[in-house]
């Protein structure tokens, strides 16, 4: 079994005060559902959880989990890390990031969109 459980960041200046997730319930059920069966059917599961929260969280706050299990670990750690690379560049989620110094929606990293890059493959 992996779990890993995803928190919101906190920047090295301290400057972000909170982080508020917006989502449509329907459309990010539906998304959540497909990336599973696409990890079901990439690698041998037993079984996957993806729990994503929204609303308003602080840092530290817990923001996401995925927890999958397999006969393999191998298999349960790659599945584990396809479903968080997805959840960091394409889940209909909309984070908007609130700083000392004002606020603005955010999108996914460059370097979190190189790790998604290599499921395409």
């Amino acid at each position: 079994m992996v779990c890993f459980t995803g928190l919101v960041h906190q920047d090295p200046d301290g400057s972000l005060v909170a982080m508020t997730l917006e989502h449509y319930p329907a459309m990010a059920q539906a998304a959540l559902e497909q990336i599973e069966a696409q990890a079901r059917s990439r690698f041998e599961l037993h079984e996957v959880l993806i729990l994503h929260r929204f609303g308003h969280m602080l840092p530290g706050d817990c923001i996401m989990m995925v927890a999958t299990t397999s006969p393999h670990r191998v298999e349960a750690f790659k599945a584990a890390e396809f479903l968080m690379d997805y959840l960091k560049t394409d889940a209909p989620f909309w984070k908007k990031e609130e700083r000392k110094n004002g606020s603005d929606w955010v999108g996914s990293h460059a370097d979190d969109e190189t790790c998604r890059a290599v499921w395409a493959k």
